[in-house]
């Protein structure tokens, strides 16, 4: 059995040398500027053993974390794969991200190395914390590799399950990212768990060919999409991004199987006009998570497969993972199926009490049997106190609102964390309060999510202003205000509507009231003093 995530690719490789690995579509390949086609697994495997003994040659090792500013290219599977051999943690940075996001990454996950695009490669040494820099390498570098700038602090330690494979930065409530240590084991059984799930999902060896344009800098294709491919010795065909209007074809020349969505995709794909060639293709199932209620069973009636929804989170992985993936699926009623045997669950309320059955509460998990974190994140980096508080009482919090019926099913209900969810990307109100709330203009702040018929969440700012004139131009103001944000926070994180308010909702401690802000926030959209600035948040890296 392989102990690590390059183990696990090489025995694959060896198996079935000549069986597609990568595919480019012609869509990606035009973006990227790169060939399109497939790239085989023995051909994968010489890539990740020239890289690998190159960085082991510049005493790169175990325990030294090497960042990957890649987008979804496939150098990146290769750099993640030959570092991943030498024990050396990868850090998947967002493309978006600007320079403050930049240098708190760098400075937190102390990187002695980043793979990145060549035109962001001064963007990162201007980022890098002095006398503490990494070193800087296009993914075609071709002369030798340099040194790395100090030891490896686990040299000499056995590779191994536990050793870092990842670390992945999740906004949570606190304003700043936390980091989540992920293991080789991690990865490993979430590939297991999802080869070996079976039901409406069922994954066959040798046979699929899974499309995805979700982001390798999250977990869903790190360590689901890609992972299952390599367990069942599959095809992936990693997109750039999504493109709706050639999906479609890109699903039926790359002869897609399964495909990964979010809940923002069905609903642009609904949006084109009904074709007869919309159940032409090979698809046999969707997996994601966030489907508007609304559009599921009209997705599936017109395009001939299910969507099968699915719960988890950075933290959980496999330890606990939760997808409808067996009848009744109850269709446009935000469910995500019932939990394996593997899987314990809990809803709470807040009183620390479980809740009666159809009632609202905090789902809390952990895994069955003896260790109750296996499959789980290994922690937050730097932090034991929020890793403490996430495993309070020995199980984890996960701050999501969920009810379940009689027959144990679950459906979200809501998000109980401070936490927008815009297409796919999590959003910590705190961190962009915080950059609002250093414009001049700006006397108080708060953010909560709206919703978005196309991205699910949009980020609201309620803004109390400093020296406010009756007759001031809100709009200009508002604009001010986002492009101050856009300057320091990724596009997706800046305001989407700017809300001008004579006072947020605070408690007699002066702290911002969570549950009334959302209330109001509901109301403030097409209102006189909000402004949109949706049109303003443009991908610019």
């Amino acid at each position: 059995m392989a102990d690590s995530v390059y183990q696990a690719f090489a025995e694959r490789a060896r198996r079935q040398p000549d069986a597609d690995f990568l595919c480019a579509e012609p869509v990606t390949a035009a973006a990227y500027g790169i060939p399109a086609g497939s790239l085989r697994y023995g051909d994968a495997l010489a890539q990740i053993d020239a890289l690998r003994q190159r960085y082991a040659a510049a005493g790169y090792g175990h325990g030294h974390r090497a960042g990957l500013l890649l987008e979804n290219r496939p150098d990146f599977f290769l750099h993640w794969f030959a570092l991943n051999a030498l024990g050396v943690g990868v850090v998947p940075i967002n493309n978006d991200l600007r320079a403050a996001e930049l240098g708190y990454l760098l400075a937190h996950s102390e990187l002695c190395l980043a793979i990145s695009l060549p035109g962001r490669i001064d963007d990162l040494r201007a980022a890098a914390v002095p006398g503490r820099a990494p070193v800087l390498l296009p993914p075609d570098h071709a002369g030798p590799v340099p040194a790395a700038p100090w030891p490896a602090p686990a040299a000499g330690q056995p590779l191994g399950r536990a050793s870092e494979c990842a670390l992945l930065y999740t906004s949570g409530t606190t304003g700043r990212p936390k980091g989540c240590v992920l293991s080789d084991d991690y990865f490993l059984r979430a590939g297991t768990w999802y080869a070996t799930i079976g039901g409406l999902c069922t994954l066959h060896e040798g046979r699929e060919r899974m499309i995805t344009p979700l982001p390798l800098t999250h977990m869903n294709a790190m360590a689901y999409s890609a992972m299952a491919m390599l367990m069942t010795g599959g095809c992936l065909v990693q997109l750039d991004r999504f493109h709706p209007g050639s999906w479609w074809d890109s699903v039926r020349a790359s002869r897609a199987t399964v495909a990964h969505y979010l809940g923002v995709m069905p609903a642009m794909l609904l949006g084109a006009a009904p074709s007869p060639a919309d159940r032409d293709h090979a698809v046999r199932f969707g997996f994601g998570a966030g489907v508007d209620r609304r559009q599921q069973a009209v997705f599936e009636q017109r395009f001939g497969f299910p969507l099968l929804e699915a719960w988890a989170m950075t933290e959980t992985g496999a330890g606990a993972v939760v997808i409808a993936n067996h009848e009744p699926r109850h269709v446009g009623q935000s469910c995500f199926g019932r939990a394996e045997a593997a899987v314990q669950w809990r809803l709470v309320g807040e009183d620390g009490a479980d809740v009666a059955t159809g009632q609202p509460g905090e789902l809390w998990v952990r895994a069955a049997g003896a260790d109750p974190r296996a499959g789980f994140f290994s922690d937050y980096l730097k932090d034991a106190e929020a890793t403490a508080e996430a495993w309070a009482e020995g199980w984890f919090h996960t701050g999501d609102l969920v009810r379940a019926d009689a027959d144990g099913h679950l459906y979200f209900v809501d998000r109980k964390k401070n936490v927008i969810r815009r297409s796919g990307e999590n959003i910590s109100a705190v961190e962009v309060e915080s950059v609002l709330a250093l414009h001049p203009r700006v006397a108080a702040v708060a953010v909560a999510a709206v919703p978005d018929a196309v991205r699910g969440d949009e980020v609201l700012a309620c803004i109390v202003r400093r020296d406010a004139q009756p007759d001031e131009d809100l709009a200009a103001l508002a604009t001010q205000i986002t492009q101050h944000a856009l300057q320091q926070l990724a596009y997706y994180k800046a305001p989407g509507y700017v809300a001008f308010v004579d006072a947020l909702p605070l408690t007699l401690s002066q702290k911002v009231q969570r549950a009334q802000l959302k209330t109001l926030a509901q109301t403030l959209p097409g209102q006189p003093g909000c402004v949109d600035t949706r049109g303003l948040k443009k991908r610019t890296a």
